[in-house]
């Protein structure tokens, strides 16, 4: 009798192990190769739940079921992360840090739509077509989530490439009342100059924002949101192979550095600026610092803390933007907005290159994107950004630089060179009556400021 209930309860607690096992045995996204890229692949739609309270451990969420998922809870935000073309097969290398970034910022349903089954073609038009199917699976999720309480506005889908037109598809489905939609370079084949019924738009959320990264070959290149933003200009990103010698990553670093930029932000390390300007020549030259139109809110900031200028933009309706970033993480400049008034009795053409020191470290800048006209009197504005935040200034250096092939060597006479730092609220160092002289250094201490016209 006893070794009969000995038996019995020792097999109920192996049954409990396996339950508890089971349930908890965790889901990856869907892992391909080139082969299933050249056969090409059907859509299966996979979607990964993650939330704090499995944050590494992905549980499958059933389309038809999907609230039979004790961690899927409609109290909560829910977040979207929808990748795109997948033409080797392999999941993204950044999926899971995504993950944890997006957790750690808050307490969220993160759904992981896996959808590497589709994806992985080596037929992109192909590809294109499975992004309408992709969404409609996307649509009867929603739908279901309505109809058990959940906000539209609660909702935030962050698409990447092909991605980012799912997450328009779905959300001019529910006539923008999804709350939010990200778009990470969002894919320009295919795309570029269609009607917004067949691309994102943004009509498709309450809050619409995209990053352009390579608009000049796998992105797209015009306005899509209420905020877009180009960094370094939409094309080529700092630290991006420029040869095909380079392999794949010639291909997709520019594509791809829409992530991991997206990512800095997430975490918070180092906020980025950026600018509302009509054009990248514009924002270089200094003359689109002023962000008077956001209030007191000041410039908006890039990323996941957008959505705090989200009123301001939406009454703007479309806002272009642009900011430059390093080529690692965290990625931010540091900004500061150069004002030069000449005495030179002849106007002046040139470059100057600017360097930051407080003693132990440095940080250095070339304005040379153009030839910089200096004429008498007249205050020249320019965008200096140093890789690094050099606190406090003790000895600025300047060097300036005529164009090429130009002789004799030109001084030129500064009454006035003003910084003024564009972060953190600092005062604007200055110096008053300087001779630069063409490629020599000259190094100074800054001082106050003068209130003056000059």
């Amino acid at each position: 009798m006893v070794s009969g209930m000995f038996f019995w309860g020792l097999l109920y607690m192996i049954l409990m192990l396996f339950d508890t096992y089971t349930a908890q045995e965790c889901e990856k996204m869907t892992d391909l190769d080139l082969q299933h890229s050249i056969v090409g692949t059907a859509v299966n739609v996979r979607l990964l739940l993650y939330t704090r309270e499995n944050v590494s451990c992905g549980q499958l969420l059933s389309h038809q079921q999907p609230f039979s998922n004790p961690h899927f809870d409609l109290r909560r935000l829910t977040t979207f992360l929808i990748h795109g073309y997948r033409p080797t097969g392999s999941p993204p290398v950044w999926m899971y840090q995504f993950v944890k970034s997006l957790l750690n910022q808050g307490d969220m349903n993160l759904i992981v739509v896996d959808w590497n089954h589709g994806a992985t073609n080596i037929n992109y038009l192909k590809v294109v077509k499975n992004t309408r199917v992709v969404a409609a699976k996307l649509i009867d999720l929603i739908h279901k989530m309505k109809e058990n309480g959940a906000a539209l506005g609660s909702i935030h889908m962050i698409g990447i490439s092909l991605g980012a037109h799912i997450s328009g598809f779905t959300g001019a489905k529910f006539n923008g009342e999804i709350g939010r939609i990200t778009a990470l370079d969002p894919a320009g084949p295919q795309f570029n100059g269609q009607p917004i019924s067949d691309r994102l738009d943004s009509s498709d959320a309450q809050f619409v924002e995209a990053l352009h990264t390579d608009i000049d070959a796998l992105g797209y290149r015009n306005l899509l949101g209420h905020i877009d933003y180009y960094a370094n200009g939409g094309a080529d990103q700092p630290g991006c192979p420029k040869t095909i010698f380079s392999g794949s990553e010639y291909f997709k670093c520019d594509h791809q550095r829409s992530v991991f930029l997206y990512m800095s932000s997430v975490n918070g390390s180092c906020p980025i600026i950026a600018y509302p300007c009509d054009s990248y020549t514009d924002f270089l030259d200094g003359k689109c610092m002023d962000c008077g139109k956001f209030g007191s809110a000041g410039c908006p900031v890039f990323g996941y803390d957008a959505i705090r200028w989200k009123e301001a933009l939406v009454q703007l309706e479309q806002t272009r933007t642009y900011f430059q970033t390093n080529n690692a993480f965290p990625y931010c400049k540091f900004g500061y907005k150069v004002d030069i008034v000449t005495w030179n009795q002849q106007t002046q053409w040139g470059s100057l290159t600017i360097k930051l020191e407080d003693g132990k470290q440095e940080t250095q800048v070339e304005l040379n994107h153009k030839s910089i006209m200096f004429a008498k009197y007249v205050e020249t504005s320019l965008l200096a950004q140093f890789d690094r935040d050099i606190q406090p200034v003790k000895s600025i250096t300047v060097k300036f630089c005529k164009r090429k092939g130009l002789r004799p060597r030109k001084k030129l006479r500064l009454l006035r060179i003003r910084l003024t730092p564009l972060q953190n609220n600092l005062r604007p160092l200055c110096r008053y009556d300087l001779l630069l002289e063409e490629n020599k250094d000259v190094t100074f201490r800054p001082i106050p400021c003068e209130d003056s016209n000059f």
